[in-house]
């Protein structure tokens, strides 16, 4: 039987613009002019005989016909997908993670070497921000996000829940007692200052505690504590690099519980080849770091 099949230009075209509500963004996406996301998409509701969306004074919004229409197109255009790359003999493509900051360029970049040597046909694009990317409208194909308790609301995987240490060049302490950490410069990765929970916990007094710690940028603190200015504050995973080349050292054996990074995939799941690929690499280096690193 002939299948009431409309032009796929047409399916990719109204798939882009719904996902975005935007004709522009879907032109940009798809290479395409924003007449050609428009002709497309009037022709599509001219052949279904139904609106797919509605005028706005400042863009578009899909109607209610439009969004269960793209709610059962968008499954059936990642099967399409799927299926074509599982011909492939390689999971070539492009993968765009969407990370933040400090995660990205202390833990990811240091590894990226080895994700290029056994993957050298995925094209990965990884991009840093303070907001959550929208995977669901294809911002990202993956997001890495740090969450302070619980688990995102956002369909994810958890990457590391591994506990904060103060952290230092080699020589800035003894390393005799944690009261030494009253007297330099602390610097903290996250928003929350810990400061004092930490010296709570290794048993130096909280009244002895001045408010000498820094806030700045992650980076430039990161960046201090790098050049012997000073102690800071971070989870294991971020500094592990450093450590591993005798960068930073762990000041003391006293760590707290502070959250963890989560990968963010959306729900509809990871389909292409190759952003399972990278998925799987980013688990598989972050396992040493869930419960317990």
């Amino acid at each position: 039987m002939a299948r009431n099949l409309p032009p796929l230009n047409a399916l990719r075209a109204f798939e882009a613009a719904g996902r975005h509500e935007s004709f522009s963004k879907a032109a940009e996406e798809l290479n395409v002019a924003h007449s050609a996301v428009s002709r497309h998409v009037r022709g599509l509701e001219a052949r279904l005989g139904i609106k797919l969306f509605r005028d706005l004074p400042r863009g578009v919004e899909l109607t209610l016909e439009g969004r269960g229409y793209l709610e059962r197109v968008l499954p059936a255009l990642d099967l399409i997908s799927e299926a074509t790359e599982d011909l492939a003999a390689v999971p070539a493509g492009q993968v765009r993670v969407n990370c933040e900051p400090l995660f990205a360029e202390r833990f990811i970049v240091p590894r990226l070497a080895n994700f290029h040597t056994a993957h050298p046909e995925i094209d990965l694009r990884l991009e840093t921000s303070r907001h959550l990317a929208d995977v669901e409208r294809h911002e990202a194909d993956l997001a890495v996000r740090f969450a302070h308790s619980g688990a995102l609301v956002e369909p994810c995987e958890l990457l590391s829940d591994a506990q904060i240490y103060p952290y230092a060049a080699p020589n800035v302490i003894k390393g005799e007692a944690p009261s030494e950490l009253l007297d330099v410069a602390r610097y903290r990765e996250r928003n929350t200052d810990l400061w004092r929970q930490w010296f709570q916990a290794a048993g130096v007094p909280t009244e002895a505690v001045s408010e000498r710690s820094w806030r700045m940028h992650s980076a430039l603190a990161y960046q201090s504590a790098l050049n012997g200015l000073g102690v800071l504050l971070v989870s294991s995973e971020v500094v592990s690099a450093d450590v591993a080349q005798g960068r930073l050292v762990r000041c003391f054996d006293v760590g707290l519980r502070d959250g963890a990074f989560f990968l963010v995939h959306g729900s509809r799941g990871v389909r292409r080849s190759a952003v399972r690929q990278f998925q799987q690499w980013l688990l598989d280096e972050t396992a040493l770091f869930r419960s317990g690193g």
